[in-house]
């Protein structure tokens, strides 16, 4: 009896049409390995582009992030500037008023007691007295608190709250300057005076070496000490 299950025998044909079917499924294996490794690299590309996108946009952010808060700082110093050149500037104003006024008192003090009888010292009577007076020329100009006169003596006096040793300096410009800028009295012989609510050692003693009087409050009283007086 013939079995029908046994398997034919190749063909030629059969041969030929099994390694074109195989040919076929490797070509479209390829292909569609072709194109999902294409996708793949799409995929790839647009992630990288996305990836690349949020990163620029992040770069920005923060740089625009940077920048706005250097420009918050930098108003922020200019402020601050500002406020201490304001604060500064009212400072000086005030502690500028707290010296005038202060200079201000000194030289009315003074005046009034060399007005008020105080006008017999440096050895000579003096019988007219002005202050703030100011005198300039074309090239000079000059300020003297206090001045007395008679007939042939002048007694120029600075005055000071609270004089110092870089004081005397411009003390002793003062007969130069006088002389210059009054003329009238160019051949009067002049007396230098410093006039303080306070004295330090260090400064009586110089003006005792320089020739200038020496005038300060004591209590309620005001002391001159002359005695060593130079003549300009």
């Amino acid at each position: 009896m013939e079995d029908l299950t046994k398997t034919p025998a190749p063909t030629y044909e059969s041969v030929w049409a099994l390694l074109q079917e195989n040919a076929r499924q490797m070509q479209e294996s390829r292909a569609d390995f072709d194109r999902k490794l294409a996708k793949s690299r799409e995929d790839f590309e647009r992630q990288r582009e996305k990836s690349s996108e949020n990163f620029e946009r992040q770069m920005q952010e923060s740089r625009a992030d940077y920048e706005r808060r250097m420009k918050e700082n930098d108003q922020k110093m200019q402020e601050s500037r500002e406020n201490y050149e304001r604060r500064m500037k009212k400072m000086e104003e005030t502690m500028g008023s707290w010296s005038n006024n202060h200079g201000s008192f000194a030289e009315e003090y003074f005046f009034n007691s060399f007005e008020n009888g105080q006008q017999d010292f440096f050895g000579e009577r003096f019988d007219k007295i002005e202050k703030n007076i100011k005198n300039s020329s074309k090239n000079l100009r000059d300020e003297y608190d206090i001045v007395m006169y008679n007939g042939a003596y002048v007694a120029i006096i600075e005055v000071k709250y609270k004089a110092h040793e870089n004081d005397l300096p411009k003390v002793m410009k003062k007969a130069e300057t006088f002389k210059i800028l009054c003329p009238d009295y160019k051949d009067s012989k002049i007396y230098l005076g410093l006039a303080s609510m306070s004295f330090y050692p260090e400064l009586e003693q110089e003006c005792i070496d320089q020739g200038i009087a020496i005038i300060k409050q004591v209590g309620d009283t005001v002391v001159i000490n002359d005695a060593h007086l130079k003549v300009f």
